[in-house]
């Protein structure tokens, strides 16, 4: 069914409804209209990385793990997973009458925010850093999630709009300043791939302010941009509650009503939380017209007549048993494998088993679900932690020795114990005396980095105040280096930490993030062997938070990879694998339209696997603007492809780059041809003197002129 003929289906039946049932139907849990035979629907559902909220689904990686794969084959994989499952829960709920929250088929679901201070505590769930990656990595999720067939498979929705990360504490009442040139250059990239390419259902809107107006009634955002020079045509939510912060906290109105209005006029269709209750209250005071609800109700009703709610589809028939079955896991394997980033190995990894009569496995991550799973996440029916993965791969042939060590943040484990001494410290040192080999899991989870309300830690803002692991985590890390033990380093968070020591003093560091409900097994094959590691930074990680800007401060200057002017400890798109791969030529051919207008360029990298194991690896190509004085300070990611090479192979790689990378803007956001001459990279890693500290490689590069 196309647009043109849903719209044409809602209008007739919005037509029938009284000026109460359409402004009922703007609310997120809009009730039935039983003489219509319209049943009630609840339009909050969750997706982040497996259908969330609800009962048992697939659960995959944490949001930013995916991004750490670079794969956009991947990406659609796991969005066609999510809407065959959510499609599965659906049919089955909606047999039962059970149309509750996270029971519907609109996922409000990728979050494309950009990733600009690693303090934020939501980082975790976008893809990172970069709005070229996070746009590239949207568009085929999206489409795995809406499907091509003859009705929408279930509907996507593109958040926060926009400009918003952070701070968590002050989003109800923070105003977000983002001049022209950072909105055209970094916020606005990823939302727009959304929209032209992925063709997203949903957009919703932020908790702050951009630029003084609020995000969910924001005109030069709202009208202007997305449904005026983007042409969007679905339907836009709010954040929940988001627009009761109008008149409590942002005081840009003075009254709920006031709030209704002056969202309804900005075109936000579906309010989550209580404003929108106050509807018919602005209706007959006459500050909305029932025109305007008219219009929100159809744009709502086209969304769901296009999702086939009010006929038969293709998709009715779709069984329960699909859910968490082992084609859906083995995606979700792949996923953690390919996500999973070696950040450091002199040599210690690989691990033989055959050679380790006994493994000391310490650390509050070790054995912990929670560390599995990140934010917005569904239920397993099984998890296997990392202690339990490697238990698993030397069952019958090594002994494993496990202490927690030490709580996440809490001084000791045990509330009776001394505080002044950790309680677990001497159990780590006798594990390490008995042990050949030494794995350290430390981290964050869901508790320490989160949303604002969700968070259980002592800031409850779910941001994080620096970018130090909390103080146990860092006594028994340093006791552990201190034993003299080969040892391996494995960190479990959603963004940066500073893992200066582990670089300094441990064999191996390696960033596992949230890695899905199995995750363990995964990050055991990594150690053992059975699979090499390929997965890239989506963010930098940087040594201190002392070397950025005020987290507050929305400027670009001196943030993210494009724009620091330091030395990070890990460089955005940094990652080893067991192999030695590198790009050794690049060809660069400039591409022309059917009019002979310039449409961007062909990369050619020759790359190759010069070391002794089989792996997957990612050609990354960046593009730098030599020629105008405010083009990005440093090359910019433009184009990248996950290849596999064995070892000793040579391949060449192709990768498209359209005209866009070639543009710049200017500080009235104007995105332009402004120069002639750029300098094209190709490696597996960008071309920043850190990376080639790391990797002992320099990327191959190409001066281009148009």
């Amino acid at each position: 069914m196309n647009r043109e003929e849903a719209r044409n289906r809602a209008k007739e039946l919005v037509a029938k409804m009284t000026v109460e049932e359409k402004a009922s139907q703007l609310r997120y849990d809009s009730p039935a209209i039983d003489r219509l035979g319209v049943p009630a629907y609840n339009w909050w559902n969750e997706a982040l990385h497996g259908v969330a909220r609800a009962g048992t689904a697939t659960m995959f990686p944490q949001a930013i793990a995916l991004a750490a794969a670079f794969d956009e084959d991947l990406m659609k994989q796991v969005g066609e997973v999510i809407a065959e499952e959510g499609r599965a829960k659906y049919n089955e709920q909606a047999k039962r009458g059970d149309r509750d929250i996270y029971k519907g088929l609109t996922f409000w679901s990728p979050n494309v925010n950009i990733f600009r201070d690693p303090r934020w505590g939501r980082g975790h769930e976008t893809y990172g850093e970069d709005p070229f990656l996070t746009g590239t990595l949207a568009v085929p999720f999206i489409k795995g999630i809406q499907g091509d067939g003859e009705y929408m498979k279930a509907a996507a929705c593109a958040k926060h709009f926009a400009v918003h990360s952070g701070p968590e504490g002050e989003r109800h009442f923070f105003d977000a300043k983002a001049s022209k040139k950072d909105l055209e250059e970094t916020y606005l990239p990823a939302f727009e791939a959304c929209v032209k390419e992925g063709n997203v259902e949903a957009v919703m809107g932020a908790y702050n302010r951009t630029n003084g107006e609020p995000c969910c009634a924001n005109k030069p955002l709202m009208v202007d941009l997305l449904r005026g020079k983007w042409g969007f045509k679905g339907h836009f939510v709010s954040d929940c509650w988001a627009i009761r912060d109008f008149h409590e906290n942002h005081k840009v109105t003075a009254t709920a009503e006031e709030s209704v209005k002056l969202a309804l006029e900005m075109g936000c269709d579906v309010n989550c939380g209580c404003t929108y209750q106050k509807m018919m209250n602005a209706y007959r005071a006459g500050l909305i017209t029932e025109e305007q609800i008219t219009e929100s109700a159809v744009r709502l009703f086209t969304t769901r007549f296009l999702l086939g709610m009010f006929d038969k589809t293709e998709y009715d028939n779709i069984p329960f048993t699909v859910v968490e079955c082992d084609e859906h896991q083995k995606v979700a394997s792949r996923a953690a494998a390919e996500s999973i980033v070696l950040l450091k190995n002199d040599g210690l990894l690989p691990l033989d088993k055959t050679k380790l009569k006994t493994i000391g496995v310490v650390g509050p991550n070790a054995d912990s679900r929670i560390a599995l799973q990140g934010n917005y996440h569904g239920t397993s029916s099984r998890f296997v932690t990392v202690l339990e993965g490697i238990e698993d791969k030397v069952e019958g042939s090594a002994r494993v020795l496990y202490s927690e060590g030490c709580d996440l943040w809490k001084p000791n484990l045990s509330n009776l114990s001394d505080q002044d001494y950790p309680d677990r410290l001497s159990e780590v040192q006798t594990i390490a005396d008995y042990s050949d080999v030494m794995v350290v899991v430390v981290g964050l989870d869901e508790n320490l980095e989160g949303e604002e309300g969700d968070a259980g830690n002592q800031f409850a803002s779910g941001d994080k105040v620096n970018l130090e692991l909390p103080i146990p985590q860092r006594q028994l890390l340093n006791s552990v280096l201190a034993c003299g033990k080969p040892t391996i380093v494995i960190n479990m968070s959603g963004s940066s930490i500073n893992l200066g020591v582990a670089q300094d003093k441990a064999a191996a560091v390696i960033q596992a993030w949230y890695p899905g409900a199995k995750g363990g097994r995964d990050v055991a094959d990594i150690l053992f062997g059975d699979v090499s590691p390929s997965g890239k930074l989506p963010v930098t990680f940087y040594k201190s938070a002392d070397d950025l800007p005020d987290f507050k401060d929305y400027s670009m200057k001196n943030r993210t990879y494009r724009y620091f002017e330091g030395t990070p400890l890990y460089p955005f798109g940094y990652g080893l694998t067991y192999g030695k791969c590198s790009v050794k030529d690049v060809d660069v051919e400039l591409v022309k339209d059917d009019k002979g207008e310039f449409a961007g360029a062909k990369v050619t990298a020759t790359v190759v696997n010069e070391g002794k194991r089989d792996t997957d690896d990612v050609v990354q190509i960046y593009i730098k603007d030599t020629g105008f004085d405010l083009a990005i300070p440093n090359p910019s990611l433009c184009g990248f492809k996950r290849v596999h090479l064995a070892a000793g192979e040579e391949k060449k790689v192709v990768v498209d780059i359209n005209r866009k990378a070639f543009t710049s803007v200017d500080e009235e956001g104007v995105r332009d041809l402004f120069s002639k001459n750029f300098t094209i990279y190709a490696g597996t890693s960008q071309p920043d003197k850190r990376s080639e500290e790391l990797t002992g490689v320099k990327c191959a590069a190409k001066d281009v002129q148009l």
